[in-house]
């Protein structure tokens, strides 16, 4: 976490200007399904979630956002592709937080509605670009998908916000690329000073998501990069909270919990470490 960075209030939470790194998930029920999503976010609070996002594809989904925040404890940002109308509702109905890709909503005029909106209400946008939709101009210019073409369009879209006078900004950028990410975050982190939200997007299983997901947060946050962090993983998010404690333990992040050392077994183990190992772990796991 460097300590420059802008302070940004998410909800009841604070992040950037040094303050610890949070953690944070995303559903993956219906948002529309008030009930099944709030026992979601239920179970992931009890993890250790301290923030959750939740996708806004629908109006039906941003009105269900006003019920939700009522029955958790945790700030609620919305997720949003496309439409912009779903920005300003999610805000209306609630929402602590946008996230938003201001290069696939529409023109300058489509990404001042939901700033003005914003503004007058003082919800933080957190500004997101992924690899995956790189511009083809920047894809052209740096013959590929690169860690500077990902850094310009960031850059880009936050100049864009900025010019239209609101810097209660969060910046993502997100590669399944490990490498690409974390050079990508090395390079906009001299370049901006707002909080960064960290995560290698689209890493897959559990299995082979929390070992790409460990390597990226590692190598970013080692620096003193990123102020709040997601393990994305193709599966129950409560497994993503448990990857992100322990990343944060390792790194001497976060204190608190258990850490579970055990022997790697050999010829003279006598007893079923490995599975007494497991329920030990399983036990102090939160």
């Amino acid at each position: 976490m460097r300590e420059h960075t802008k302070v940004i209030h998410i909800g009841d939470k604070v992040i950037g200007g040094g303050n610890p790194v949070l953690i944070q998930s995303m559903t993956n029920t219906p948002t529309e399904n008030v009930e099944a999503t709030v026992a979601q976010i239920l179970r992931l609070e009890q993890a250790g979630c301290e923030i959750i996002r939740c996708t806004v594809p629908t109006l039906d989904a941003a009105k269900a956002l006003t019920e939700i925040k009522k029955q958790i404890h945790i700030p609620l940002v919305a997720d949003i592709h496309f439409d912009y109308r779903m920005a300003i509702a999610a805000m209306e109905y609630g929402a602590d937080k946008i996230r938003i890709n201001p290069g696939n909503i529409g023109g300058v005029d489509r990404v001042k509605a939901v700033v003005d909106v914003a503004k007058e209400r003082n919800i933080p946008i957190r500004v997101g670009v992924n690899s995956g939709s790189l511009e083809k101009h920047l894809v052209e210019k740096y013959q590929g998908v690169t860690a500077e073409g990902i850094v310009e369009s960031a850059l880009d879209k936050v100049q864009m916000i900025e010019n239209l006078g609101y810097d209660n900004l969060v910046v993502s950028i997100k590669s399944s690329d490990v490498l690409m990410c974390v050079k990508a975050h090395e390079i906009l982190a001299q370049k901006i000073n707002y909080p960064l939200h960290v995560g290698i997007t689209e890493s897959g299983t559990v299995w082979s998501g929390n070992i790409k997901s460990s390597i990226g947060l590692g190598m970013i946050l080692g620096q003193g990069i990123g102020d709040t962090i997601r393990v994305s993983l193709t599966g129950d998010p409560v497994e993503e909270i448990k990857t992100a404690k322990l990343v944060l333990r390792t790194l001497g992040l976060r204190k608190g919990g258990i850490e579970v050392v055990s022997c790697p077994t050999c010829g003279r183990t006598k007893i079923n470490l490995i599975e007494l190992a497991n329920q030990v772990e399983t036990l102090v796991s939160g």
